[in-house]
């Protein structure tokens, strides 16, 4: 029956990370480095909202755009943070997590043919979302001596005529990197130079470490109308299950993308609306106390790692290690698969984020800081035995 399915589902591969996840749950006593999931529960204040919200039998469906409440609270988060003003009427747009913006984000903007470039290794939804638009991702290798961050230069030599977007991801997920804001703004000159918009995923842009800065690529000269920005509550406020996301941009490109989104969702889950809401009155110290958390486990598992002899650049943003596993004279999928199976620590093979990935796997640090050291033993002997 795979010949009714279409040719562009045919073309994507099914998520290296999922792959990983489905072996684990199958077995006992596996310390999961592979999924991207805080394993905080969400802050005691949202839960509450969220039930609140049942209790007051707040069940219906919103506005298809999303509680203007929230909206308004979003549109005040993001003018203390960076400055960016939008209106939360009509340049905001609620959305089932960050993973449904960027379908939106790419149902909405692009046209058959037109390419989008990607730097990578990049988050496995990033070119599979272009593709089911109809669309080319084409791809932008960074590396482990460049610290994973890509430059306008970089950017600019793969841009063609048919060039329509530039999808950015930082911090970044699998690796950490973020870049900084001249190299941001470097980015920003070019994406006005060729009139292309830019579509940036921000989830993480609250968890940044030691001397990081991380600024929203709208809030550059002249981008602000020539950029979508994707966030949401999943990692910073730990509120992964409930699936809440925003995209804020220029009227117009906010306006298309909620066209699909009526069409699709009709509107995101009203519970996780007013969670949300609350965790963005008063959610600034967990957020804050989760981040501090991160930063200590980071030190942790970057630590360890290089100490095995499996090199890693130092990650800035987000929770995730990616080290080399080349010693090993293993490739990341053999690796990944035998540690999971010898010694029952999930990872993900770099291979699945990007050609760049090659050589690489993906830890993530939202582990508890004991299955992290305990992860780290079972490492440390599963490469001695192999070394």
């Amino acid at each position: 029956m795979s010949r009714f399915v279409a040719d562009r589902v045919h073309r994507v591969p099914p998520s290296g990370i999922r792959k990983f996840f489905d072996i684990a749950a199958t077995m006992t006593d596996v310390i999961s480095l592979g999924i991207g999931e805080p394993d905080f529960t969400s802050p005691a204040a949202i839960r509450q909202a969220g039930i609140q919200s049942l209790t007051a039998g707040q069940t219906g469906y919103t506005s298809n755009a999303g509680l203007f409440e929230l909206r308004e609270a979003i549109a005040a988060y993001i003018e203390r943070l960076y400055g960016v003003v939008y209106d939360p009427a009509t340049e905001i747009l609620i959305t089932v997590g960050v993973s449904e913006a960027n379908y939106l984000a790419m149902t909405a903007l692009i046209d058959v043919g037109d390419e989008v470039i990607i730097p990578e290794p990049a988050f496995v939804s990033y070119a599979p979302e272009v593709v089911f638009a109809d669309g080319y991702p084409v791809f932008v290798p960074t590396s482990a001596t460049k610290g994973w961050l890509v430059t306008a230069d970089d950017i600019e030599s793969r841009i063609t005529p048919a060039t329509k977007a530039i999808l950015l991801g930082y911090p970044n997920n699998p690796t950490g990197a973020v870049i900084s804001p001249e190299s941001m703004a470097d980015i920003a000159r070019l994406a006005e130079k060729y009139d292309l918009v830019v579509i940036s995923d921000e989830v993480y842009d609250r968890l940044i470490y030691d001397d990081a800065t991380h600024v929203q690529f709208a809030s550059f000269p002249n981008m602000r109308d020539r950029t979508v920005v994707m966030s949401g509550f999943s990692k910073s406020h730990a509120m992964t299950g409930w699936r809440l996301g925003y995209a804020v941009g220029p009227k117009e490109i906010i306006q298309a993308m909620s066209k699909v989104h009526q069409y699709t969702i009709m509107s995101a889950p009203t519970v996780s609306q007013h969670a949300a809401l609350q965790g963005l009155l008063d959610g600034d110290e967990a957020v804050e106390k989760m981040r501090n958390e991160y930063n200590r486990r980071r030190h942790l598992l970057v630590q360890g790692l290089n100490y095995i002899g499996l090199e890693c650049v130092e990650p800035k943003g987000a929770f995730y290690a990616f080290p080399s596993i080349k010693s090993t004279g293993m490739d990341e999928q053999t690796f990944a698969e035998k540690l999971i199976q010898e010694e029952q620590v999930a990872v993900v093979p770099g291979s699945a984020f990007g050609p760049s990935g090659a050589g690489y796997v993906r830890m993530c640090y939202a582990t508890a800081y004991d299955d992290i050291e305990e992860a780290l033993t079972r490492i440390d002997r599963f490469v001695k035995r192999y070394s």
